[in-house]
């Protein structure tokens, strides 16, 4: 398959709809994955899978070997999903807390990719020093997450988001991700950026039937999703 081919432009759409737990994790991860270095037969780890469209993306695509793990979402449901897809052999399955013991051997995933999770276990200095071992040396972890195009400080939000702000949100802007990350001497940034897909992500998820999606209509009905990007960054492990 083409690398560059629209592949989430053609996805059943019914079944995205059916499976988004925020903006189209499935066209996140593809605009990401088009700037990776991906090869056929790579072990990726999806870290925070949640329903598993991203996992479905880079095994469909890209031919790699998927560990998807998630908290919230069971390996069992996914993997009726996935074997409805005949991903059987190319998705691996677990339940895994990021924030507790890791289940992996060091130095076995070549990538460690995460679509709109990360910013829930990430947002501290502690989880790149943890998430490191398991990364071959040279290999990558890249994230995407929601977050906001400037720093607001506390209380000082745009009026449009104000009322419906909560802290459990977790958005912060691209220059407080790479704050953190260039605390961890083990990792180099090699991309920081805003994300083409922001707007149509959101516009998708809003079509969604899910409670979680309603919700958010008004808050975008208001106008506070024009302060919303999503950050792409990515890093190299060097050591």
């Amino acid at each position: 398959m083409n690398k560059n081919a629209l592949f989430t432009d053609n996805y059943d759409i019914s079944f995205l709809l059916e499976t988004m737990m925020g903006p189209n994790a499935m066209r996140i991860v593809e605009e990401m994955a088009n700037m990776l270095p991906i090869s056929p037969d790579m072990r990726i780890l999806d870290l925070g899978c949640g329903t598993g469209i991203s996992s479905i993306l880079l095994a469909e695509k890209y031919d790699v070997t998927v560990f998807a793990a998630d908290l919230w979402i069971s390996p069992t449901e996914n993997a009726q999903r996935f074997s409805r897809l005949g991903l059987d052999s190319k998705i691996i399955l677990l339940q895994v807390d990021a924030t507790k013991e890791i289940p992996f051997a060091h130095e076995y995933f070549d990538m460690i990719i995460s679509v709109d999770a990360y910013q829930y276990f990430g947002g501290n200095q502690a989880m790149l020093p943890k998430l490191l071992p398991f990364v071959k040396t040279g290999g990558l972890i890249a994230v995407a997450i929601p977050g906001f195009i400037q720093d607001y400080p506390e209380g000082q939000l745009p009026e449009e988001a104000q009322p419906f702000w909560a802290p459990d949100w977790y958005f912060y802007s691209c220059n407080w991700w790479k704050a953190l990350w260039e605390k961890e001497p083990g990792i180099t940034i090699t991309m920081l950026r805003e994300m083409d897909a922001c707007q149509q992500a959101w516009d998708e998820y809003l079509q969604s039937p899910s409670w979680h999606a309603q919700k958010m209509i008004p808050i975008m009905q208001a106008g506070a999703g024009k302060y919303f990007n999503i950050i792409q960054i990515v890093g190299r492990k060097v050591s």
